[in-house]
């Protein structure tokens, strides 16, 4: 019998993981695939997480990017510096998400890798999670098993409220010129962007696209696109993935159960940033575990109510801008991205020096006065 047996040995799930069996507790973390195992993401992690642990993060990053450069239709660009603290970081999942796992293993935490779930039970005070080997048995559970996991619907969160974006996504192995620079492409793609990674060996370059709409040709907007770095993404392995985007406050708690990291739909609608909310989710999870394991009755319920009050009240004005941005995007990227304070703000929101309410109304006010010169009737 387990403390806590924890789902997904993604950033959520070793973060979580990590922290409990620091704390003492008996922790199993479970995943499906064998370690390591690859990941698509395009990899941009916020240097904030550092704040959030006790270790050093430099063997799991593959590069650090001071510098952001942004296109508009592959012209218009503009190049800016990110004044953060620390240069964001540039990861390869597989890297990443094993190194956070061992460093939990380091804590006490037991790992059991191609170990698929198959089901939950609730067996009269505690979870039953059932394998292809055995069942298992912990008094708390925290889900962690991603955008396409099956765990919010087996602990019956039936009513959720789910807004999926979609990726496609290519790791392209090539010299890497400008190491220091991420990119950014807008009006290739509607209601989303492209981004650009570098990492010590190759690119990772992805389409997003996060307020639904007509299907569009991911495929050969990416291979246009890819040109530019003499990259052919054809000769290169592709990744689809959904994106689970934050849409409105929700319940993440159940019976001794909770979810964290994108089972808990936690990422930006705006930026579609997802592993620092996904850390940050997992964290207070287990705290959440450790306070009702201690006897707190109120420690679950509590941090569904923290989680929608410290990171959705945020993300509502992210919707209010991505909902402008995304349906005029050319007008968003002349008065908006190519604003020399646009990065600057960016940066130090997605390193927790800002919060979106801090910019959001500026930023909408000029997009308003834009487009009240370029649309009649427009408020």
């Amino acid at each position: 019998m387990f403390d806590c047996i924890v789902v997904g040995a993604g950033p959520a799930g070793a973060s979580a993981a990590y922290h409990l069996a620091k704390l003492g507790r008996s922790v199993l973390l479970l995943e499906k695939e064998s370690l390591p195992r690859y990941k698509p993401c395009g990899g941009g992690v916020s240097p904030q997480i550092a704040e959030w642990f006790d270790f050093d993060f430099s063997p799991a990053i593959s590069l650090k990017v001071n510098s952001i450069r942004y296109t508009w239709k592959m012209g218009d660009p503009v190049e800016a510096t990110l004044e953060t603290p620390e240069p964001m970081w540039m990861v390869r999942r597989d890297v990443f998400d094993h190194f956070l796992v061992r460093q939990a293993q380091g804590q006490g935490a037991q790992l059991r890798d191609s170990t698929p779930v198959r089901g939950v039970q609730w067996v009269g005070d505690h979870w039953q999670v059932d394998t292809d080997q055995e069942p298992l048995e912990g008094q708390y559970l925290i889900a962690a098993d991603g955008a396409k996991g099956q765990m919010a619907k087996w602990l019956g969160f039936k009513d959720r409220r789910r807004r999926l974006g979609g990726a496609l996504e290519v790791e392209a192995p090539a010299q890497v010129v400008d190491s220091h620079v991420a990119h950014f492409e807008f009006g290739m793609v509607r209601n989303g962007y492209i981004w650009n990674f570098p990492k010590a060996d190759g690119y990772s370059i992805g389409i997003g696209t996060f307020r639904g709409g007509d299907p569009q040709d991911f495929k050969g907007i990416l291979q246009e696109y890819a040109t530019i770095f003499g990259i052919d993404i054809h000769a290169a392995k592709q990744f689809g993935h959904p994106l689970c985007l934050w849409d409105g406050n929700q319940k993440l708690h159940t019976r001794q159960a909770l979810l964290a990291g994108e089972a808990a739909c936690v990422v930006d609608p705006f930026t579609a940033e997802g592993i620092r909310p996904s850390i940050f989710s997992a964290i207070e999870a287990a705290k959440a575990v450790h306070k009702a394991l201690a006897g707190d009755l109120d420690a679950l319920p509590n941090y569904s109510a923290y989680i929608n009050e410290s990171w959705g009240a945020d993300m509502a004005w992210a919707q209010r801008l991505a909902g402008v941005f995304y349906r005029f995007p050319e007008t968003g990227y002349q008065v908006g991205v190519k604003r020399p304070s646009a990065t600057a703000h960016m940066g130090k929101i997605m390193c927790g020096e800002e919060r979106y309410s801090d910019v959001v109304t500026r930023a909408l006010k000029r997009m308003a006065a834009k487009l009240g010169q370029l649309v009649p009737g427009f408020h």
